[in-house]
């Protein structure tokens, strides 16, 4: 493919409440490139207003990304450069952009990075938690269910560091739910960051619970969290909370299978921790506690 003649995809990151955190190179991009990608085109507007740009806007929300990326691939393909944003902070971290990209490279488009802002790694860096390794886990669930599963797989990692997002009408539920389960861990919630009334609530999740309140109004802005969880509540890999047995149980009833089975369907459980020869000693005190030859 002749280059000259092919656009190129630019993955701009945007600044998260301050327009003087934009990149100069970032506002070039988006001052040369020919068409501009953006999740919410009212938004972008205020932020391109701001930084006196005056490029055409196309929507990429994620309810039209599947179609729009063949739209903006041809358009590269006939040498158009199109420019990627988000509401704010870097394409596709939660947002959407991914399947323009996979299109992109797909038809071998050059993509290229425009670093800058990100609020999940803002909040790691001012977090003073253990960086050495951390991971990115999105936004929290909402179901009570998907939390307890979350935790769980949160403790079984030597990762104890995690980054996430929460929506300002569920951050105290949130705070909440680490409260009464007990979650041993450490938090640096950030509200607002690099706005003019930008909070930072650290410490356990009682506390910050304490400073959200003391605060009020903490339904409002913006939130990124830092998690670290405490050393002595990481699941050691003797350590399980689900007892063999149920786990095998709870397969048979729900896949309507024999002990045999169960075993396998358990060994390819991502929240399984036992070996199969644990399952296999449960399988076979199962068939003696109940007296019945199931294969």
């Amino acid at each position: 493919m002749d280059e000259a003649k092919t656009g190129t995809l630019y993955i701009v990151a945007t600044p998260i409440g301050n327009a003087r955190d934009m990149s100069p190179r970032g506002r070039q991009i988006l001052e040369e490139a020919d068409m501009i990608a953006a999740e919410d085109t009212r938004r972008s507007m205020v932020l391109l207003n701001k930084l006196e740009i005056r490029n055409k806007l196309v929507s990429n929300h994620k309810f039209n990304e599947y179609g729009k990326a063949k739209f903006f691939v041809n358009a590269m393909l006939q040498g158009q450069s199109v420019a990627v944003i988000t509401d704010a902070g870097t394409p596709c971290i939660s947002d959407p952009g991914n399947e323009l990209i996979k299109a992109a490279v797909e038809a071998g488009i050059r993509v290229v990075g425009v670093p800058g802002c990100c609020a999940a790694v803002n909040a790691l860096a001012i977090s003073g938690f253990d960086l050495s390794s951390f991971a990115f886990i999105g936004f929290f669930p909402r179901e009570r269910a998907d939390r307890r599963r979350l935790v769980e797989k949160l403790r079984r990692g030597d990762t104890r560091t995690f980054a996430l997002y929460e929506s300002p009408k569920r951050v105290m539920d949130l705070v909440d739910f680490l409260i009464e389960e007990g979650v041993r861990c450490r938090l640096c919630l950030c509200n607002d960051m690099t706005k003019l009334h930008e909070m930072c609530f650290r410490g356990t999740p009682a506390a910050v619970k304490e400073q959200l309140l003391a605060k009020g109004s903490w339904d409002k802005g913006e939130y990124a969290l830092a998690l670290e969880v405490d050393e002595d509540y990481l699941f050691r890999k003797v350590e399980h909370t689900v007892s063999a047995e149920a786990m095998l149980v709870d397969a048979m009833v729900a896949r309507g299978c024999d002990a045999k089975e169960a075993v396998a369907a358990v060994l390819a459980d991502e929240n399984n921790s036992y070996s199969k020869n644990e399952l296999k000693a449960a399988a076979l005190r199962l068939k003696k506690l109940f007296g019945h030859d199931d294969g």
